[in-house]
């Protein structure tokens, strides 16, 4: 904890909002949907999935897996315990709605779904899209599937698997992911193996999320490796999410932003 309010003073320090950026693309999606602060009839989808899973009092027996799929840990939890514990905030799942709905991608990866939470945001923000998303504890993924599917998100494939495995298994360089939401693993020999993994998929307009950027050093080391990778032209760190893309017509530059 000490170590992320450090984190979070020096981003408020180094940080900046739209009238700080000279950048055309940036500027854009600050301003048109960082900032939008207009309401979405899309924004009480996601609210009413919460409420129902926070309504939900049943226990699933919650499966946490290790490096090669090994079980490391295993428990009875509360579906809504951790729908108010884990996942991703409503404020961060509008702004995950806007930013899908702003570059409209055809093809989404997530990894880690939890209870589907991101996954809604992500499966709104353009219904078109073909959303694929990893969960490895099968009584999770059951869940939100299920969830998913009564809220009429059914543009998402659920796959049940360990990350690293499904990415290796996959033929990845014949496959094109216009946005990847990195929420699976919070940690620095992780996060590198899935960036390396899924370079392959990139194209112009790639965009890349990676959640928990300042939640450790190693998270932070491994936002710095990122930053500097030769194929990484723009980054946008909103300190609890780092945004990568690649586009070859912008210079390389680095953006620390309030979101």
């Amino acid at each position: 904890m000490l170590f992320q309010i450090k984190a979070y003073l020096k981003f408020l320090w180094n940080s900046k909002n739209e009238h700080g950026v000279h950048s055309p693309f940036v500027f854009n999606l600050l301003t048109k949907c960082f900032y939008d602060k207009k309401s979405k009839p899309e924004y009480a989808i996601l609210k009413n999935y919460r409420k129902s899973l926070l309504q939900n009092k049943n226990f699933i027996e919650v499966t946490d897996f290790g490096a090669g799929s090994k079980v490391f840990k295993s428990n009875r939890r509360q579906i809504s315990k951790i729908a108010s514990t884990a996942g991703i905030s409503p404020k961060r799942a509008e702004l995950l709605f806007r930013v899908t709905n702003y570059f409209q991608p055809a093809t989404i990866l997530e990894i880690g779904t939890s209870l589907g939470l991101a996954t809604s945001a992500l499966a709104l923000g353009n219904t078109n899209a073909n959303v694929i998303t990893l969960e490895g504890c099968p009584q999770t993924a059951n869940v939100a599937q299920n969830q998913l599917h009564q809220f009429d998100c059914n543009n998402v494939e659920n796959v049940i698997s360990e990350f690293e495995s499904f990415l290796i298994s996959e033929n990845l360089q014949s496959t094109i992911y216009n946005l990847i939401y990195f929420d699976g693993n919070h940690s620095k020999k992780a996060t590198l193996a899935y960036f390396d993994l899924l370079l392959p998929t990139i194209n112009n307009d790639s965009v890349w999320i990676f959640d928990d950027i300042h939640w450790s050093q190693e998270m932070e080391d491994a936002w710095e490796i990122i930053k500097n990778h030769p194929k990484v032209t723009v980054t946008i760190d909103t300190f609890q999410w780092g945004f990568v893309f690649f586009r070859y017509e912008q210079k390389k530059e680095h953006f620390v932003i309030r979101a």
